[in-house]
């Protein structure tokens, strides 16, 4: 099967915005293939009992087809849209948002158009990637091609701050010009594993983490001061050591080797600190709309009593403080909860407490406690919420739940089971993440009466 040539017509995309393509024996999965096109396809690998493919030769055209603006987006596997029209991506995360609900949740239920960028290029405020050395010696970045760890060099990323690209391209320069070996993860041998870039959009701010195999190397001090003259732009350089065989980018250990070792950026009038590690929402612009609909869905009160549940740095705790009564953040990890007093602190907002704990277990005790709260904010990370947690939001029963999610397939199977309690008032999708087939949802739910 593998390395056949199949005639194949493309009549759906799927969740991951893969062409879906049925040919005389089957169906076979292939990224750049839109509905109504038909191609030649070669079948690639089999997983799970389905086929993958690429296409070798286009024969008909879908209407909504554009030329990409990225020469690599085919290689590099960032990118599954950038040959498709904005307007037909914001139609397949409409429809992957009900669809998701519909079969996994059981729910028929009326989704929002969703909210999509006036330029959907050059969002991302982070950037991170992987350093080597080309067959040829020459130093690169890029990102992995999908399913490997081959590297795709990337000159210049369109969804990336348009600021990343010159400085990594500096960054490459200096490390030729010094001697400074990239890692080699064969080898475990070099100096340099991957480059971090975090940017601010509104206080103009960069950070820039080197991930470095040693404690320090030979001309550190040097590169740094040749960075900074090259881009006076850049306002901290952070050293993260992380001397582990693994696949996590970011080692425990850091020093500042410039500024504050943190970057400032607002969001809806609150300023934040955010620190290499600190979660913060990849689309400025977009996160703005993604927080008012999660405020507007929440309709608060000055009287509400309103718990924030993966609070991280407490960006939707601290919006909502200026809304309600007291509001309530917890997170596990403890270093973001000492980001999120801080920025309570920075902004002086005072009706605001953040615990690290559990959150499932911080709720369970509330509820013992006979505690009542009257808005849940809930943004899990992208697996959802676990049925622990679940259990402990229907032990305590908040009138209003906004649940944040960016994942639609998970975000239906926890609504299920809240929906046994709780009705889903509104549904709105925002485009958090143009050119790829990712959507964050917005979802309304009130106690039933």
């Amino acid at each position: 099967m593998k390395g056949q040539i199949v005639a194949a017509k493309c009549i759906d995309l799927s969740f991951e915005g893969k062409g879906v393509a049925k040919y005389d024996q089957g169906i076979v999965f292939v990224d750049g293939l839109f509905p109504g096109e038909e191609a030649e396809v070669e079948i690639t690998y089999t997983r799970a009992g389905s086929n993958f493919g690429k296409i070798k030769k286009l024969i008909t055209f879908s209407k909504d087809r554009i030329q990409p603006r990225c020469p690599v987006c085919t290689a590099c596997g960032g990118c599954q849209f950038q040959q498709l029209s904005y307007q037909a991506q914001l139609a397949f995360k409409k429809n992957k948002v009900k669809n998701a609900f519909s079969r996994t949740a059981k729910i028929n239920v009326s989704v929002n158009d969703v909210i999509g960028m006036d330029d959907p290029y050059f969002y991302r405020n982070k950037i991170q990637m992987p350093i080597a050395k080309d067959k040829s010696g020459k130093i690169i970045t890029g990102f992995y091609k999908a399913n490997t760890h081959v590297i795709v060099p990337i000159e210049k990323c369109y969804i990336e701050d348009e600021r990343s690209s010159p400085i990594l391209a500096t960054i490459r320069a200096l490390m030729k010009d010094m001697r400074i070996e990239p890692y080699d993860e064969d080898k475990r041998t070099g100096v340099i594993r991957h480059i971090l870039i975090r940017t601010s959009y509104y206080k103009k701010q960069i950070m820039v983490v080197l991930v470095t195999n040693v404690n320090s190397f030979p001309g550190q001090r040097n590169f740094v001061n040749a960075l900074m003259a090259k881009h006076p732009e850049i306002t901290t350089i952070v050293q993260n050591i992380n001397k582990r065989d693994t696949n996590v980018i970011l080692g425990n250990y850091e020093n500042i080797l410039y500024g504050k070792g943190f970057i400032e950026d607002s969001l809806l009038g609150i300023n934040y600190q955010i620190s290499s590690k600190s979660f913060y929402q990849i689309n400025p612009r977009q996160t703005e709309k993604l927080y008012t609909a999660a405020i507007e869905a929440a309709n608060l009160s000055k009287e509400d009593v309103v718990f924030d549940a993966y609070t991280g740095i407490g960006t939707i705790a601290l919006l909502a403080a200026k809304h309600a009564k007291h509001v309530i953040g917890v997170e596990i990890v403890n270093q973001a909860i000492r980001d999120a007093i801080r920025n309570a602190k920075h902004n002086a907002i005072s009706n605001v407490e953040f615990h690290a704990a559990d959150v499932a277990d911080y709720m369970t005790q509330m509820a013992d406690e006979n505690h009542k709260i009257d808005v849940l904010f809930m943004d899990p990370p992208r697996k959802g919420a676990d049925e622990g947690f679940l259990r402990s939001v229907l032990k305590l029963s908040p009138k209003k739940i906004v649940y944040i999610s960016c994942e639609p397939e998970t975000l239906a199977r926890d609504v299920k089971i809240l929906s046994s309690r709780y009705d889903v008032i509104s549904v709105q999708p925002v485009d958090m993440f143009p050119q790829t087939h990712h959507v964050e949802t917005v979802v309304g739910l009130y106690l039933k009466k």
